[in-house]
């Protein structure tokens, strides 16, 4: 039972802290991601994946519907923001000495551990 009540908040923290930033897309438009896209060499319309990995992919891993696949999209995503936009900060600290891509780091962590261990019990998918 434990377990499964700390896949649910892992679950609910990493959706939710996720599809805030998702939101914020959706209310500001997603001009920043298509111009990192385009400068990669990428074409445009990849930049869409961003409501994919942070309004689509939060919700199923909040529900706990085919959350394993919601958080490997989140994952993905992370990975893309890692290299479009993060790249330069890779090994770079902050003022405080920690990582200075530590959210992003938990971000990508997180997603890992729910597409490796599940939704859980309490979950729309029960598992």
């Amino acid at each position: 039972m434990s377990a499964d009540l700390g896949k649910l908040v892992l679950r609910v923290a990493l959706g939710a802290l996720i599809l805030l930033h998702g939101i914020a897309k959706l209310r500001g438009g997603i001009d920043f991601v298509t111009h990192s896209v385009t400068a990669a060499g990428l074409p445009a319309w990849l930049a869409y994946g961003v409501y994919l990995g942070e309004v689509l992919a939060p919700l199923l891993v909040i529900a706990g519907w085919n959350a394993r696949m919601g958080a490997a999209v989140i994952a993905v995503n992370m990975l893309f923001a890692f290299g479009l936009v993060h790249l330069g900060q890779l090994v770079a600290l902050g003022e405080s000495g920690g990582w200075m891509l530590e959210l992003q780091g938990m971000f990508l962590a997180g997603a890992l551990a729910v597409a490796l261990i599940g939704p859980g019990r309490y979950s729309l998918n029960g598992r």
